[in-house]
């Protein structure tokens, strides 16, 4: 298995559990904040999505490259919606990513790293937030979440 792949591989076993969870939501749950200034439930997922995008982005231009503007949901289906689009895109951007690229090092929020670690530190950051997300659903009453990784 390719460095590239193996990546790939171990971001969807993470991103099917932010699917499942994201199932298991009402719209009620969306706007649902824990503390103020905290980011709302939907929010937060579209933080998680997007973010992956922006690092695949950064690494395929050598450069950083902000994300686009998150979408504003109102229901569940919508999110539902924006967040399948937005892993098909991001998986479609990474399996496009080609070795060189990979090996290229990228300045990023004052370090320096080859891409492949820096793809490595978006799957990081999505694990982090969807521990948040875990919570988050707990809060809003979920009382059956899927385990925190999906190898199927």
């Amino acid at each position: 298995m390719t460095q590239k792949s193996a990546l790939i591989s171990g971001w969807m076993s993470h991103r099917k559990v932010l699917l499942e969870i994201v199932e298991k939501l009402e719209d009620q749950h969306i706007s649902y904040k824990p503390w103020e200034g905290a980011m709302a439930l939907s929010e937060l997922v579209l933080h998680i999505t997007s973010a992956m995008g922006m690092f695949a982005q950064t690494v395929k231009n050598g450069a950083f490259t902000p994300p686009a503007a998150q979408p504003e949901v109102k229901t569940v289906n919508e999110l539902k919606e924006t967040v399948q689009k937005e892993t098909e895109e991001t998986k479609s951007l990474l399996e496009s990513l080609t070795d060189d690229q990979l090996d290229q090092i990228i300045e990023f929020a004052g370090m320096n790293m080859p891409g492949i670690a820096l793809l490595e530190s978006g799957k990081d950051h999505e694990i982090h937030h969807k521990g948040q997300l875990f919570t988050y659903a707990r809060l809003v009453g979920v009382e059956e979440l899927p385990f925190f990784i999906n190898r199927s």
